[in-house]
């Protein structure tokens, strides 16, 4: 069996289109434009870093297509 934490992440950017409550936005993605779920990772809500409206950010994709994870603003 493979260790989940052996598979790397599929990392992509994008803009931050509509926030949620509870830390969840929807960004667009910058390959294809589709537009998808995203939660802040655990770093940045410890570090209180903000997430805007307009935001590019860099976002780990799920492997199944589900939602993904911003790690990071630039």
């Amino acid at each position: 069996m493979e260790n989940k934490k052996a598979k790397e992440k599929v990392a992509t950017g994008g803009i931050v289109v509509e926030a949620f409550p509870n830390t969840l936005f929807k960004v667009k993605l910058d390959g294809g434009g589709s537009e998808i779920l995203a939660y802040l990772s655990g770093k940045m809500r410890m570090n209180r870093i903000r997430v805007l409206i307009g935001d590019k950010v860099v976002v780990e994709l799920d492997e199944y297509g589900g939602k993904g994870r911003i790690v990071k603003r630039n």
